[in-house]
């Protein structure tokens, strides 16, 4: 019990660590290109990892675990940051934020094909049900946006639950935060040649607040949140703490409402009853 509800509290964190990425990439965007701001904060969050790893002297992975920590980086350190960078380029930052509701079900789905879990039927009724409110409210309130940022986030979302799942269950065996380093680390030899043919001629015309959302997603979103995530999956199972999920698109747009003055709605907080709601029921039927 006390390791399940460790897990609870650990991906909770990260959650919210997680809720300021897309406000935080959405002025990123502002000023650098999506290409750069990808590589960029795979690079210094590599470089924090790595010296996390030399300082507490971890040891390195064996040549069977290198697949699960490539998969993980394209998951989460290419395929998420990347494609939620391109997309914000086309819809607002409250639009993408919700799309984030169908990542628990993606999350579920990978835990159950490589995690090896199986939750129990009335696991995925509450799951399915928490998908379809959150992804209705995306549908609704993003009348008129754009095709091809939805497109984008919708692919987002599939390729981040892949590398939750695949991450997590690497966790098991390294520890959350070694899992993130190494996959770090491994991305730099592609990563850093990227950023450096990405980066702008001249950094003039960068805002402040570019700058410290450039920093905040480099070290929270991309190496401090899945310290913490990566450890939750891990001890309180991937499918079941998957579903604190459906909190992030409303922490999100709590931030993005105040940061970027976005609106917040009453529909907003009757969605996130809802979303409470089946993360509970989830929670009961997870195992």
């Amino acid at each position: 019990m006390e390791k399940s509800t460790g897990g609870w509290v650990n991906g909770f964190i990260g959650v919210a660590i997680f809720a300021g990425s897309l406000p935080a990439t959405r002025v990123a965007v502002a000023d650098l290109s999506p290409t750069f701001l990808t590589a960029g904060r795979a690079v210094v969050a590599a470089a924090v990892g790595w010296l996390l790893l030399a300082l507490l002297r971890q040891q390195r992975p064996s040549l069977a675990d290198m697949p699960s920590l490539v998969i993980t980086a394209i998951g989460v350190v290419v395929g998420f940051p990347l494609l939620t960078a391109l997309a914000l380029q086309y819809v607002t930052s409250a639009h993408s934020i919700v799309f984030l509701g169908l990542l628990p079900l993606c999350t579920a789905i990978f835990a159950v094909i490589r995690g090896g879990e199986r939750p129990q039927p009335m696991f995925w009724v509450f799951s399915v049900m928490g998908a379809v409110v959150v992804a209705g409210y995306a549908a609704i309130g993003g009348a008129g946006e754009s095709c091809t940022g939805d497109v984008l986030m919708l692919v987002a979302v599939i390729v981040c639950g892949m590398g939750y799942a695949e991450g997590a269950r690497l966790s098991r065996k390294l520890g959350g935060w070694q899992v993130i380093s190494w996959a770090l680390v491994i991305s730099l030899p592609v990563m850093l040649p990227i950023a450096f043919f990405a980066m702008p001629v001249s950094f003039e015309n960068v805002g402040v607040g570019a700058w410290v959302s450039f920093a905040y997603v480099s070290l929270f979103s991309q190496l401090f949140g899945f310290v913490f995530w990566y450890s939750g999956l891990a001890l309180g199972g991937i499918a079941a703490v998957g579903q604190l999920q459906l909190f992030q698109p409303f922490m999100g747009l709590g931030l993005a409402a105040v940061l970027l003055n976005e609106k917040v709605s009453w529909s907003m907080v009757l969605v996130t009853l809802v979303a409470v709601v089946c993360i509970a029921g989830a929670k009961k039927y997870a195992k």
